[in-house]
């Protein structure tokens, strides 16, 4: 009796492995680079670079993606290349990807940086993430169009994704909060936006033949009409 129980469990058990073998090689669809991807792409950069593929069950990794629905706004976590099956976690929230201390570059948008003094910058109360306006000035004959000083705010609320300066010396004494508000910045500080290409090159010209000054613009700022201020008119 116990050799017929036996018998039976081992063909049981036979039979068992058989069909997991063959459950491991039932293929499976799943997407597969089909074209390198970059660092940072969006889901519908992925898309066009991806493929449904067949493959055997055992060889597929855990994660892997049979679509890319519902993942709207995720970016690649890394560099794809083509032949590697597209795995859940290789997409996350694009904030993952920003350097400590800044944040995303929207998408079509390109950065720019202008170094300035502190008294240009709010005191150095900017931080990446803040909108700001950008005030220009320029100095007689320095390219005017009527050899007059002259400034104006060219752009407004314009994205600020770093702001790099100087290490601050410890201080041993006061409240780090009250410091933090009322100590003055040490060196010049880099500023870095982000913009589109025509407004970075007038950023860039300005910064190099006049003189920029910052102004921190909440999104709730009011905006007045573009105005050139002159200093003829100023009192006026």
């Amino acid at each position: 009796m116990l050799a017929v129980v036996g018998t039976m469990l081992l063909v049981s058990y036979v039979q068992g492995s058989e069909a997991r073998a063959q459950a491991n090689l039932q293929p499976v669809q799943v997407l597969v680079v089909e074209k390198e991807i970059p660092q940072g792409a969006t889901v519908d950069q992925i898309q066009s670079s991806v493929r449904l593929a067949s493959l055997p069950a055992a060889s597929i990794p855990n994660g892997a993606l049979k679509s890319l629905d519902g993942l709207n706004g995720k970016v690649a976590a890394a560099d794809l290349v083509p032949g590697e099956a597209l795995l859940g976690v290789r997409l996350v929230d694009p904030t993952s990807l920003a350097a400590p201390g800044s944040v995303p570059v929207p998408e079509g948008m390109q950065e720019v940086s202008v170094q300035l003094e502190a008294q240009r910058v709010v005191g150095g109360r900017i931080a990446a993430g803040d909108t700001v306006g950008i005030v220009a000035l320029f100095s007689a004959g320095a390219g005017t169009a009527a050899g007059e000083d002259s400034g104006q705010q060219i752009f407004h609320k314009v994205l600020v994704t770093s702001v790099q300066r100087s290490t601050a010396k410890a201080s041993s004494s006061g409240n780090e909060a009250e410091q933090a508000n009322t100590q003055l910045p040490e060196g010049q500080l880099l500023v870095t936006f982000a913009r589109n290409d025509l407004d970075a090159s007038k950023i860039a010209f300005a910064a190099e033949f006049g003189k920029l000054w910052l102004t921190k613009e909440p999104g709730s700022a009011t905006e007045s009409g573009p105005t050139t201020v002159k200093k003829t008119e100023l009192f006026k």
